[in-house]
């Protein structure tokens, strides 16, 4: 009998066998199966202790792609895309939203924290996509500095935020596709008597996902032709929407007798903020084309810290002129900028702003679609999800099977979900993540294997933990006591004197080889604390959401990708030693034989 053909030369289309999703070795029968799950406790700890190494996410896995994607960016693709990935449904829907039910006027200064916070976390990124340009982003940073199940858990999340991410623009994008048509809002979706919130179906949310997917699978860089003429569009569209939005300005809107600037308290200010993080989170999808890009060193920082600059002064800018237009009260909050240049007198501006909205949501789910297919590649290339989401079309340099994953997860979503239920799940979601991507960062600055003496990783570990534990109780107390003060005057002190002692009493061991965060420690310990602070401004059913998902996803990472990662990582280390042994043997023997032999 024949040997079969070796996956390299198989087509990609004919991949349905069990070994083209549970290959490794405890997945081969019912007997391997139980035996790996009676070891259960024995492979957490291992998967817990190890760690992953900057040459494995980069150079080894990548293998289990069979192709490898085309290295076709430079910084300035990678600024329209991180234009293109934020300006869309976070601006032209979640501002008006959150401006009425939680902000007011004072919904600038929502926009001002959660770009703050959103750029602390853009430094910790960068640095990490600079020195491991690849695809998994986020994930592979974790599985280097903090191991196997840190990055499951943020594997997890990432698959969360790329689906409920994908599904809550997709439903935006009716939003304003029928304010273009001019009809109600919800006219285009099908009325049903489910639960509300979960009531309204949108097939066109359906479609728009499928079309704009198809096209991210086809070719990277036509994606890239196709965000540059669309952002730009864009890009007139938000000048015309400040421009005209001031023009028509009233200040009495954000402060008068009848109304307050903080109509909702200053604890509405970081709710909304919370929410609104949603419109920073395009980033990430940036940060996954790290693999494609030319050359990570110069075109990444460019890329992500100037695109990120100039959508923080877009979202300041458009959420000011909105309430200064109209009271914060008559809003409309599924087209509020259409309605508000309506409300004016300026009718026919609606259409410009709904077309200009429905080009910033496409662009966004476009770029969403060609990062999140990167990010889910990367995670199967480390068996955490089946390898069959890893593989790389041979012909069109792009992971067709992981784009699909998302694609029609968000669709399924976007066809029940409304965006207000979407939104804060995945800012939460996406908080986490930033959150220990920061922890990530003070590890691998202050941590190196083989290196760090003992009693100083006993050190990094207790001041973490008190930055931690310090974050969460200033979360706890604001949520609890908004209006009190003495708690703060132990909380922050706290957290403040354990940044100086991982300043003062740890030497930094690692430094970056072309660009790295200033301030550290300061600035990644203050990454921690706003977006935990973030976190704590949701309201209680966010984290009721995140909780369930959260079990769901242990339970996957008990039963399959615990098994799948603790295969995958010790095949690899046979291969390793394997290889070692042969180089040491070859040299040995190359030693012991004479010149005259």
């Amino acid at each position: 009998m024949e040997d079969p053909a070796p996956s390299s030369q198989r087509s990609y289309w004919r991949r349905w066998s069990k070994e083209d999703f549970f290959p490794e070795e405890s997945f081969q029968s019912w007997t391997t199966y139980r035996t790996a799950l009676t070891q259960t406790l024995l492979r957490f700890k291992d998967r817990l202790t190890s760690r992953s190494d900057d040459a494995t996410e980069t150079d080894e896995i990548r293998k289990e792609s069979e192709n490898d994607m085309k290295r076709c960016l430079n910084w300035w693709d990678l600024i329209w895309f991180g234009l293109g990935s934020a300006i869309g449904a976070g601006i032209f829907v979640l501002t008006g939203q959150e401006a009425h039910d939680h902000a007011g006027p004072a919904i600038v200064l929502s926009y001002v924290a959660s770009g703050f916070s959103a750029m602390l976390s853009v430094f910790c990124y960068t640095e990490f996509a600079v020195e491991i340009p690849a695809a998994g982003g986020s994930f592979a940073y974790l599985r280097v500095e903090l191991g196997d199940f840190a990055a499951f858990i943020t594997a997890g999340n990432i698959l969360l935020e790329s689906i409920i991410g994908s599904a809550a623009v997709a439903r935006g994008w009716t939003s304003y596709f029928t304010t273009l048509l001019n009809l109600p809002s919800d006219s285009l979706r099908i009325k049903t008597n489910l639960k509300h919130g979960y009531n309204l179906l949108d097939p066109i949310a359906v479609s728009v996902l499928v079309i704009l997917s198809t096209i991210a699978m086809i070719s990277t860089r036509i994606t890239s032709y196709l965000n540059w003429i669309a952002s730009g569009i864009n890009a007139f569209v938000v000048v015309f929407v400040i421009v005209l939005g001031f023009t028509h300005a009233t200040t009495s809107n954000l402060s008068s007798s009848s109304q307050s600037f903080f109509p909702y308290g200053i604890e509405g200010v970081f709710q909304a903020a919370a929410v609104v993080y949603f419109g920073y989170t395009g980033f990430v999808n940036v940060v996954a084309l790290a693999e494609e890009t030319k050359k990570p060193s110069r075109d990444i920082p460019i890329g992500l810290l100037g695109s990120m600059s100039l959508i923080t002064v877009i979202y300041c800018l458009m959420a000011l002129s909105l309430t200064m237009m109209q009271k914060y009260s008559d809003i409309d909050r599924n087209a509020a900028f259409s309605v508000a240049f309506a409300s004016v007198g300026l009718k026919w501006a609606k259409y410009v702003v709904a077309f200009g909205a429905l080009k910033g949501m496409t662009t966004v789910i476009l770029v969403g679609a060609l990062g999140q297919g990167r990010y889910i590649t990367h995670i199967a290339r480390a068996h955490m999800i089946p390898p069959w989401f890893a593989l790389v079309h041979p012909k069109t340099g792009t992971p067709i099977n992981a784009t699909l994953l998302i694609t029609i997860s968000a669709a399924c979503i976007a066809f029940f979900s409304s965006l207000d239920v979407l939104a804060s799940l995945l800012s939460i979601s996406t908080l986490f993540i930033f959150m220990m991507m920061a922890v990530a960062l003070l590890v691998r600055r202050y941590y190196v294997r083989g290196v760090t003496p003992t009693q100083n990783l006993i050190k990094l570990v207790i001041f973490l933990l008190l930055i931690v534990a310090s974050s969460i109780a200033t979360s706890a107390y604001w949520g609890l006591r908004p209006n009190g003060w003495l708690g703060f005057t132990i909380i922050v002190p706290l957290w403040f004197l354990s940044t100086l002692g991982l300043s003062l009493f740890l030497t930094q061991q690692r430094t970056p080889r072309a660009w790295g965060v200033p301030l550290v420690p300061w600035l990644p310990s203050l990454s921690i604390a706003t977006n935990i602070f973030l976190m704590g401004s949701l309201g209680i059913e966010a984290f009721i959401r995140f909780g369930i998902c959260s079990g769901v996803m242990l339970i996957y990472y008990v039963f399959f990708g615990l098994h799948a990662t603790y295969d995958m990582a010790h095949l690899h280390l046979e291969k390793k030693n394997m290889m070692e042994y042969s180089l040491k043997t070859n040299k040995d023997t190359s030693e012991n034989v004479g010149p005259g032999d």
